[in-house]
């Protein structure tokens, strides 16, 4: 498809234009001239993004359903987006993570950071789980494919259609096999030295949350001997990595038995079993329950959801942080560690340690923060995005 013939958007005047043509890569229903004929675009349509002025801006796709109206795929107005761009994109961001990590197993493509909005591709060796979740990635579903294939040699690519972004687009939630068969479930993945079980097809997220690989690795350097408390464990992030370092125990809490059950699966393969125990149940009464029998550990580690996926809980979202903060730093022993997580984008980092900091005071407890922890370089921050950089991990010693 040539420049000349896209469908063209236009920006308000008074809107600028100079955002876009600086980097950042979303354009909001209220910037553009909403006309019939723009309303009537059909979701996932290449177009060309007009100034008010009607020069050329950037080369976008068009969802009239979504808030996020238009997202920029390249800011050359005259590129041709088709397979070969694809996988040029797809090129670039292999080529860093093959660059960075000893095994396939990462995230691949880390939507807007990597050029791909609302993309996301989780690699498992020779599996790739992708979330096409927006309009513009699902009607190029097939190409999207066929480039994964040709860039990494993948040789089963599942479509995962769960999550509040397909929604938000206006998508469907059906997901399956695109490449290859359904694989075995769950699938053993090493990392920080610890094995982890994941479940590619009804799993949280892809299956595994890569994001908080270097956390994990952090949190294992002070494990070593030591007991060690995860909170909101899911399939034993921190855990199993505290196992793999030396530590003497670890306690696994989460609400759901099948995390658990695979946390478990995970603790045998390595040979773990004998230190390893799970807890299943809601993580504030679980840590009610320690504090009430006495139990301290010498490293306590919450990742919860996300309390505050928007500016419109955010002040909900931070109480629940603080409140997992006094909760948690009771059980910490004296000279014991703490590390406290949010994968929250509205809750800033700032926002985010008052947060925690007011919790471990109204324990009753003192702290020094010794770290803060991000995802790792396969989930790459967008300079101009501040979703794209949504994880933090503060380690405090009590």
């Amino acid at each position: 498809m040539t420049t000349s013939s896209l469908p063209t958007i236009r920006l308000k005047p008074k809107t600028q234009a100079r955002a876009i043509r600086h980097g950042f890569p979303w354009v909001y229903d209220n910037e553009l001239v909403a006309d019939r004929r723009t309303k009537a675009i059909a979701p996932g349509t290449i177009a060309l993004l007009e100034d008010s002025d009607r020069a050329p801006v950037a080369t976008v796709t068009v969802n009239p359903s979504s808030r996020i109206m238009a997202r920029v795929l390249d800011r050359d107005p005259n590129v041709q987006i088709d397979q070969a761009w694809i996988a040029a994109r797809l090129q670039r961001a292999h080529t860093m993570r093959e660059r960075v990590f000893d095994t396939p197993y990462y995230r691949l493509v880390h939507a807007e950071a990597d050029g791909l909005p609302g993309v996301i591709i989780d690699r498992f060796g020779e599996i790739a789980v992708v979330q096409p979740n927006a309009a513009w990635a699902e009607a190029l579903l097939p190409q999207i494919v066929d480039s994964l294939v040709t860039v990494t040699g993948v040789t089963c690519v599942i479509k995962n259609a769960s999550g509040r972004a397909r929604v938000l687009e206006g998508l469907d939630d059906s997901s399956g096999a695109l490449l290859g068969d359904m694989p075995a479930s769950p699938r053993p993945v090493v990392m920080n030295g610890a094995t982890y079980m994941a479940d590619l097809t009804g799993g949280q997220k892809t299956g595994l949350f890569y994001d908080q690989r270097p956390n994990h690795a952090f949190a294992a350097t002070l494990a070593a001997e030591s007991r060690v408390l995860d909170v909101f464990s899911h399939v034993g992030g921190f855990s199993l990595a505290a196992l793999a370092a030396g530590a003497a125990s670890a306690l696994a809490v989460d609400g759901s038995q099948p995390a658990l059950e695979l946390a478990q699966e995970g603790a045998g393969r390595m040979g773990a079993t004998d230190r390893f125990s799970t807890r299943k149940g809601d993580a504030f009464e679980v840590m009610s329950a320690l504090a009430e029998e006495g139990e301290t550990f010498d490293v306590v580690i919450c990742d919860p959801p996300a309390f505050a996926p928007n500016k419109q809980v955010l002040e909900k979202g931070l109480r629940a942080y603080e409140r997992v903060a006094r909760f948690a730093a009771p059980l910490v022993a004296e000279g014991g560690y703490l590390g406290l997580c949010s994968c929250s984008h509205a809750a800033t980092l700032d926002k985010f340690r008052a947060a925690c900091v007011k919790g471990i005071g109204r324990a009753g407890r003192d702290g020094a923060l010794i770290h803060t922890g991000f995802a790792g370089p396969d989930h790459p921050l967008h300079p101009q995005l501040a979703e794209s950089g949504y994880l933090k991990a503060l380690f405090f010693r009590l």
